[in-house]
């Protein structure tokens, strides 16, 4: 299934000042085969998601989003997104 990634603008330019993340940044999490994700919980009747995984293996990340399908495509809204904290780091690295 293909993915696509949505967000909110006003929220990615909130993100990056706060966090020093862009969610263009964010969305190449999910090109790493390592990744894990953790449902966080259900908000306004949405199922929350965090994913761990490494930006071209180097940058690690901690990505919320929501996740959907829409006409047989995958689009994940991204929510926010942070470097991860050294409990999180080790949570990816050993499971």
């Amino acid at each position: 299934m293909e993915q696509y990634f949505e967000w909110d603008e006003a929220k990615n330019r909130k993100n990056q000042k706060k966090h020093d993340v862009s969610f263009e940044t964010a969305s190449l999490v999910f090109e790493d085969p390592l990744r894990i994700s953790i449902q966080d919980r259900h908000t306004d009747g949405e199922e929350r998601w965090q994913t761990i995984g490494r930006v071209k293996g180097v940058l690690m990340l901690l990505v919320a989003h929501t996740i959907f399908d829409e006409d047989g495509f995958e689009i994940i809204r991204i929510i926010s997104a942070r470097q991860v904290t050294k409990a999180e780091r080790d949570k990816y690295e050993h499971g």
